[in-house]
């Protein structure tokens, strides 16, 4: 063959090969457009279903109404300098003294027999007192002889006392909304979100402390406004409509509730500031404010997704507080659209009817049934999907969460009626029947199976109120503890008792 037979048959190669590339570029464009076009249909299609049954799925129906900021309690000088770090508001010693345990650890109003436990203000004390580091002599204000360890933990939390009053007076304002730039996408929201929930925590830790000293000082009407501005700092966040706030309030509450139960276990409240405790417990309602706030999750995730297919860009995790992205130049947007639709029919599917808000029941086996539906889809693969699927860990977590804090303020409230009943008759009732409607307008029912909380007087004068938890059976008040020590609240019952002495 000469060369320029040769040349020719290059050509002719060249050229083939260019009209395969150039067919094989059109049949993938023709794919994606196909593919693009059914999953922008398929999820367009749903929304419109939906949107006609009165779901919402725009994030904006989402967002507050924006408030003046002064009427708005996150716009308070107070919560601005606690923003800009003028003002830290933290019980412990800046050096990290690892003298206390930390509220993640198990909370007093719940426990096995031995566990629960008062506040140790001697041990509190004995820190704010410890002269050995010389950082530490001016971080708290201490008697020049040590007083009672109620008296001397006041004193030292002192130092707290105009900003604890300043957010007192903050708290009158008309309004409570987080000032979010919602516009500027979910990254901006979070970075403007999380520096106030970590300070409305830190609050709520240093005013636990307050209250529990001024109960063992006899200042239970003190203690009383405190708790009372607790469960305000929980409530400040009820207009967020992200789950992160939502699970920062249950942490909030389990942080309130432990002076609660500690007056109650050691005889503290009048009958007047039990009246006032249970009226502020009745406000609260996690099975409500759940499927709201998953309402809301679910409208930031779409737009997330939605985010995700303009950008082609995905975050993949934080580094030095920076977020990391990944590119998804080649992904088609059907990628992203039946990312969309998948996560919003796990929600309307499994989510959201896992607690019941109308009869109050919240299903322990409804959310196994989810998981193992969940765990099915995840074995058989697919892009479209596999975005959805991975928030559900998060949401599955959440049900058990709400469920036990709903319990934890609905036995604190049934507490707060047999103190009632025991101040006006000398002794515990038999029956929780006696409590309503004099000491309780109307007994809550465990949402654990919606049948009656369980109760019964004990032989050393008190008693013993109990939920079935979460394996829904009535273990007869036996809670089963961790080999650390804390209660493992997906075996045994939910108990409220006292220490035992």
């Amino acid at each position: 063959m000469n060369e320029t037979a040769k040349t020719k048959s290059g050509w002719r190669i060249l050229r083939r090969s260019l009209i395969a590339l150039a067919v094989l570029a059109t049949l993938i464009a023709i794919f994606y457009a196909e593919e693009d076009w059914r999953g922008k249909r398929a999820w367009e299609n749903y929304k419109c279903v939906w949107e006609a049954k009165g779901e919402k799925f725009d994030w904006q129906a989402f967002v507050p109404p924006s408030v003046p900021d002064d009427q708005n309690f996150f716009t308070a000088p107070i919560f601005t300098n606690m923003l800009n770090g003028k003002i830290v508001m933290n019980p412990y010693h800046s050096d990290g003294s690892p003298d206390f345990r930390s509220e993640e650890d198990e909370v007093g109003y719940l426990g096995g027999e031995g566990k629960t436990r008062i506040t140790d203000l001697k041990a509190w004390q004995a820190s704010y007192r410890n002269q050995a580091k010389a950082s530490l002599v001016n971080e708290f204000p201490i008697a020049p002889q040590p007083q009672t360890p109620a008296a001397d933990v006041l004193l030292a939390l002192s130092k707290f006392n105009s900003a604890i009053e300043e957010l007192r007076q903050a708290s009158q304002r008309p309004y409570a909304n987080v000032p979010i730039p919602y516009e500027e996408g979910l990254s901006a929201s979070a970075s403007t979100l999380l520096p106030c929930l970590a300070n409305l925590k830190r609050c709520t830790q240093v005013m636990q402390l307050h209250a529990v000293a001024e109960l063992a000082d006899g200042q239970s009407a003190k203690a009383l406004d405190d708790v009372k501005l607790m469960l305000y700092l929980n409530n400040s966040l009820l207009s967020s409509p992200f789950l992160i706030s939502y699970l920062v309030r249950i942490a909030i509450v389990a942080i309130d509730l432990q002076p609660i139960w500690e007056g109650l276990a050691e005889h503290k409240w009048s009958d007047e500031q039990l009246v006032a405790l249970d009226a502020e417990l009745g406000k609260l309602d996690f099975l409500a404010d759940y499927e709201s706030v998953m309402r809301g999750e679910r409208s930031f995730a779409i737009a997330s997704f939605e985010n995700q297919r303009l950008t082609r860009e995905i975050i993949s995790g934080l580094e030095n507080g920076s977020l990391i992205t990944n590119k998804l130049t080649l992904m088609p947007s059907a990628y992203f659209y039946q990312n969309e639709l998948a996560f919003a029919q796990l929600d309307q599917q499994w989510i959201l009817p896992l607690i019941d808000t109308n009869s109050r029941i919240v299903s322990p086996a409804a959310l196994q049934r989810a998981n193992d539906a969940i765990r099915a889809e995840m074995k058989h693969y697919s892009p479209y999907k596999v975005q959805a699927l991975m928030l559900f860990p998060v949401i599955s977590s959440t049900v058990r969460k709400s469920a036990a804090i709903q319990v934890s303020i609905d036995l604190a409230r049934v507490a707060c009626a047999l103190e009632r009943y025991r101040l006006a008759h000398g002794e515990y009732p038999e029956t929780l029947e006696a409590l309503a409607p004099q000491f309780i307008g109307k007994l809550p029912h465990d949402i654990i199976g919606g049948q009656p909380l369980h109760y019964r007087r004990t032989d050393d004068g008190k008693f013993l109120l109990y939920s079935v938890g979460w394996n829904e059976t009535d273990d007869g008040g036996q809670v089963v503890l961790k080999p650390d020590g804390s209660e493992d609240r997906e075996k045994g019952d939910w108990v409220w008792q006292y220490p035992v002495k």
